[in-house]
């Protein structure tokens, strides 16, 4: 390679430095957000996961304890609603 060719890769290979890093950076932050969005799918599934078991534990409780009065326990789950219902919707009432 001679000195003309050589001197025209200078600057040739000055101009790409920037490119490069410009290039890296982007790749870092693509990087970055594909493991954040997987970290919050992790979290999102734990959340989920933990409310079924809770939701489990009452459905097992009322099945396997034997004085439990299961038509009973469901209207009283149901007045509790429709209680908080109106608690809520007078709260909501201005005045």
């Amino acid at each position: 390679m001679d000195a003309a060719s050589l001197g025209a890769l200078i600057p040739i290979a000055a101009l790409m430095i920037p490119i490069v890093a410009i290039w890296t950076k982007h790749k870092q932050k693509i990087a970055e957000m594909q493991l954040q969005t997987t970290a919050e799918k992790a979290a999102q599934y734990a959340a989920s996961n933990t409310q079924l078991e809770d939701r489990v534990r009452v459905l097992e409780r009322i099945v396997t304890d034997k004085g439990y009065d299961v038509a009973t326990q469901i209207e009283a789950l149901r007045d509790a609603r429709k209680v908080d219902a109106l608690l809520e919707q007078h709260d909501r009432e201005p005045g």
